[in-house]
């Protein structure tokens, strides 16, 4: 079921959505060679707990850290542990933030570094989508029509949109109705309308759109072992056209 929220509740939400925003920006700020991804979890979670927030994703499904933190390959749901960033590595960091009664979800992809012009391309590109995604998810228009932007803009630049998972509705639960896929046909799914909080994530690989799971269940990498860069906005849609809620 499609929860759709009154102003009282996106007001909730926005203040939920601006929490997990600013630990997003700390967590880029710290991402460097030398650090390792646990110090940027840390990061996170000490500036959640010091707004009076929890992190989403602490013991989600026995997720043992605060954010996701993957690297270079590693398309989503990075264990933080003792891996050493190194120059050149590209950092994805997943942020979520439970708020009286409320999550706020996003994720930016981080250099450390001087990285590769391929590296650059494909963040740009994944960041890009997210804004092509965006414009779409306007009421009267649907589901389809936001994964049907991210998937025209990256592919025509030769890079794949991952299947496997999609972004989602959030609000009072982290994972709500309706799926949101990266990919579609313009006019299908469930039309969307005023109230609706949606996360919309972008996770673009430069090779293969196939992933695998490893054997710890959570950290997701690309099949070929090629680079992925995931960008994420909750989004409220309004009357007047999308609203982004995490903005610091």
């Amino acid at each position: 079921m499609i929860c759709v929220k009154n102003s009282r509740e996106l007001e909730l939400m926005r203040e939920a959505c601006v929490i997990a925003a600013r630990a997003l920006k700390l967590a880029g700020e710290a991402v460097a060679p030398g650090i390792t991804t646990a110090e940027i979890d840390n990061v996170v979670r000490r500036y959640i707990e010091s707004q009076g927030a929890k992190p989403s994703f602490l013991g989600y499904g026995g997720f043992p850290g605060s954010a996701c933190v993957s690297v270079n390959d590693t398309v989503i749901h990075g264990i933080p542990g003792s891996r050493l960033i190194k120059e050149g590595d590209i950092v994805s960091v997943d942020v979520g933030v439970y708020l009286n009664g409320y999550h706020g979800d996003n994720a930016a992809t981080f250099a450390a570094g001087r990285i590769s012009p391929q590296a650059q391309a494909l963040m740009d590109a994944t960041r890009q989508s997210l804004s092509e995604g965006i414009r779409e998810a306007k009421a009267g228009n649907r589901i389809g029509d936001i994964g049907a932007a991210v998937q025209r803009y990256v592919e025509v630049r030769g890079y794949s949109v991952v299947r496997q998972f999609v972004g989602h509705g959030v609000g009072a639960n982290l994972h709500e109705d309706p799926s949101v896929p990266n990919y579609g046909t313009p006019g299908h799914g469930p039309r969307l309308l005023p109230g609706m909080t949606l996360a919309i994530e972008p996770m673009i690989n430069a090779g293969t759109s196939n992933v695998k799971v490893l054997e710890d269940g959570w950290t997701t990498v690309t099949a070929d072992g090629e680079l992925s860069a995931h960008f994420e906005h909750t989004v409220a849609i309004t009357p007047d056209g999308p609203v982004i809620l995490t903005l610091p």
